[in-house]
């Protein structure tokens, strides 16, 4: 099988560039979220959940971008689920010595955490799907 045959199919590349671009969204509100690139959300633990995401979703991106569409979809559904789960851990029963969100369903910047998440999720879960239906070579 040509190099080129391996690579994904073509309209895969627009969800691709999309799931991309979510990626590096959901690691953009991450960091305004905690006051900056080089600033450390508390708890410590949380501070550190924070830079974890961001610097995954800049790697599934670049994954995404270079066609390594499995590992990079992969690595976008992760980004997509631990946020979508701290978001409800957070706001419902709370996360230990961090409760100052309890409650705070309706907080502007998490909404739209949440719609970049699930859309994020919408596209990377049908793009592993099918890159394990494709052939490796």
């Amino acid at each position: 099988m040509s190099r080129h045959a391996a690579k994904a199919p073509g309209a895969t590349w627009l969800a691709r560039w999309a799931a991309a671009l979510l990626c590096l969204a959901v690691a953009a509100i991450h960091v305004v979220d905690q006051g900056g690139i080089t600033a450390t959300r508390g708890p410590h633990y949380i501070g550190v959940a924070y830079h974890v995401l961001e610097i995954a979703a800049v790697v599934a991106a670049v994954l995404l971008l270079l066609d390594l569409v499995r590992p990079g979809s992969l690595l976008a559904v992760g980004v997509a689920v631990g946020p979508l789960l701290g978001y409800i851990l957070s706001r419902g029963p709370g996360l230990p010595d961090y409760r100052e969100d309890v409650g705070n369903w309706t907080e502007t910047l998490g909404l739209v955490s949440l719609a970049v998440e699930g859309a994020l999720l919408l596209l990377s879960v049908p793009l592993f799907v099918r890159s394990l239906r494709r052939r490796t070579p």
